[in-house]
């Protein structure tokens, strides 16, 4: 579907334009062409294809969609890939979740076309911000590759941020008793959405160095510092993302040895009245032989000082297992 397609001259916007008048803005100096697509069909993709002259490997990567976050320079266009997160709150008893989308762009030095999938993100408050800033926006399409891309890593931010309170949350109940298996379900969870991110921003570590160095692509040599500045946001994430991993990791570990203490207290609970039921199983199998010599079958208080030393003895096996904390 198209969203819009929009010329732009010397940092000021033309008009809309339909697709087939693409090309003529193409030839005319100092313009650039902004397409913005979503979900786009592969007729479209053909269309654009024919009308910017895209390669075809990196047109085939945008029809198949579900690809790595990537840089790819063919020489005088980019293949950007980057991961849109949305996240689904839980329904009922289970855990968020994220929704991952796509957006694939194509640069070239007088066009960008952007291509958002399986994504609710809209990118209107780019595109605003660019036409606001028509200074920048005279560096061309490399201008407009900076805005999408800091536009897709500032909303990362936020959901680190949520990653790290929802584990802080955790943590608060660690030591509290009988919620370590809730625990360690939520840590679980948490560490598959703290992967999700991960896999979203790490590929683009490396990649968006490639922006800004010495032989950076010739759309991007204007705003080399720009994308330093994606790349420095990048490393903050990255960085944020490995503190949480690691911080995950060592929960779930403090959250078994509560559980293994749980399970050695309630064990030590048992084994303590196993032994006081033992004690009194002892004193009744010995007085129930009924030997015919057993002197205590004769005597009238029998009956009640086994039962006495029965009753004694278990008391003090309670009190002896009460003091050594088994109960």
């Amino acid at each position: 579907m198209l969203i819009r397609c929009v010329a732009y001259e010397n940092g000021a916007r033309l008009g809309d334009l339909a697709i087939d008048q693409i090309s003529d803005y193409l030839a005319k100096p100092g313009c650039f062409v902004w397409v913005a697509l979503a979900n786009a069909m592969p007729e479209e993709l053909d269309q654009m294809k024919e009308q910017f002259s895209l390669h075809e490997l990196a047109v085939e990567d945008a029809r198949h969609g579900h690809q790595r976050p990537k840089i790819e320079d063919y020489g005088d266009s980019l293949f950007v890939v980057m991961q849109l997160l949305d996240l689904q709150p839980a329904t009922g008893a289970g855990a968020d979740e994220f929704i991952a989308g796509e957006v694939h762009i194509f640069v070239g030095s007088n066009y960008v076309l952007s291509i958002r999938n399986y994504s609710e993100q809209p990118f209107v408050a780019v595109r605003e911000r660019c036409e606001r800033e028509p200074q920048l926006l005279r560096q061309g399409a490399g201008f407009v590759l900076y805005a999408l891309m800091d536009a897709i890593v500032d909303r990362y931010l936020p959901i680190a941020d949520s990653l790290e309170s929802e584990l802080e949350e955790i943590e608060k109940l660690i030591f509290t008793r009988e919620v370590a298996r809730a625990n360690i379900r939520g840590l679980y969870a948490l560490k598959s959405r703290v992967m999700q991110l991960r896999h979203a921003v790490a590929p683009l570590l490396e990649e968006t160095s490639k922006l800004f160095g010495n032989r950076a692509p010739a759309v991007c040599a204007s705003g080399r510092e720009y994308f330093r500045d994606v790349h420095d946001h990048l490393s903050r994430i990255n960085t944020s993302i490995d503190n949480v991993r690691e911080m995950i990791g060592t929960a779930i570990q403090v959250n078994l040895a509560m559980v293994a203490i749980e399970e050695s207290e309630d064990n030590k609970k048992l084994a303590a009245w196993a032994g006081i039921f033992a004690v009194a199983t002892a004193f009744a199998g010995i007085w129930g032989m009924n030997f015919k010599d057993m002197p205590e079958l004769e005597w009238a208080f029998g009956y009640p000082a086994a039962l006495s030393v029965i009753a004694l003895s278990c008391l003090l096996l309670y009190l002896r297992f009460k003091r050594t904390g088994w109960l």
